[in-house]
């Protein structure tokens, strides 16, 4: 599996990663390509969800969080620069055999560093039955785009009032029935973040696709649907 390679590093918008996972599955030919990335504060939910009933709006631009729509089902999620986002492009066109193949990709990566994890029937990966990763998955013709949220660490504050509609102020009860609920990575190894990013890549994948600048230019194009209001304000 390729390693997708951008020609500069940086941190771009959410929507920009969502692009890529796209274009690249439209435009080249390899069985499989990933890669990772993490994004400054952001809110995304699925393609079957209304904005309003997911997204505390009000709580989101008050605290300069950023909202975007994907085209996979699932659940809303909260996203920050201490979360890895993880995205895997197959040739598979069974999308359950696409899911499986990459849940089992992140259970090999965790186990290789001592961390016991398992795989659900629902696509999440579970440390002591403590949720780490959650996936969604969509179909292109002739590909499976898999994209996955990885906690390493997270804005406890920011995971809950972000995507619950509520404008109550967060008491200290809810960010303890959160954390009961999810684990972060930190807790579970001595690797910093970019030691984990290091070793999924070197674990994952044999070589790279390095993308061009007019790769970019043909991203950032793709990118502009994905900003569309008409598009984050779809009422499924």
């Amino acid at each position: 599996m390729k390693y997708v390679v951008l020609p500069e590093r940086g941190i771009r918008r959410l929507s920009f990663y969502l692009a890529m996972e796209e274009y690249v599955a439209r435009q080249f030919d390899e069985a499989d390509l990933f890669f990772l990335w993490h994004v400054e504060p952001s809110v995304i939910f699925g393609r079957n969800q209304a904005l309003e009933a997911e997204v505390n709006v009000d709580y989101c631009r008050e605290h300069d969080i950023k909202i975007y729509r994907r085209k996979s089902g699932g659940g809303c999620v909260y996203a920050d620069k201490d979360n890895l986002m993880l995205s895997y492009v197959s040739s598979e066109e069974n999308v359950n055999f696409a899911f499986n193949t990459f849940i089992g990709m992140i259970i090999l990566v965790l186990r290789r560093i001592g961390i016991e994890a398992v795989g659900t029937s629902h696509n999440d990966v579970l440390i002591a039955d403590k949720k780490v990763c959650g996936t969604a998955c969509y179909h292109l013709p002739g590909k499976s785009v898999v994209h996955s949220t990885m906690l390493y660490d997270t804005n406890m504050e920011h995971m809950l009032n972000a995507i619950t509609p509520s404008k109550e102020k967060l008491e200290q009860k809810g960010i303890k029935s959160v954390r009961q609920r999810i684990t972060l990575l930190k807790d579970h190894t001595s690797m910093s973040f970019d030691e984990l990013q290091s070793h999924i890549r070197s674990t994952l994948c044999n070589g790279e696709l390095l993308l061009s600048a007019d790769d970019v230019a043909a991203i950032e194009k793709l990118e502009e649907s994905y900003l569309k209001e008409e598009f984050i304000n779809l009422i499924p």
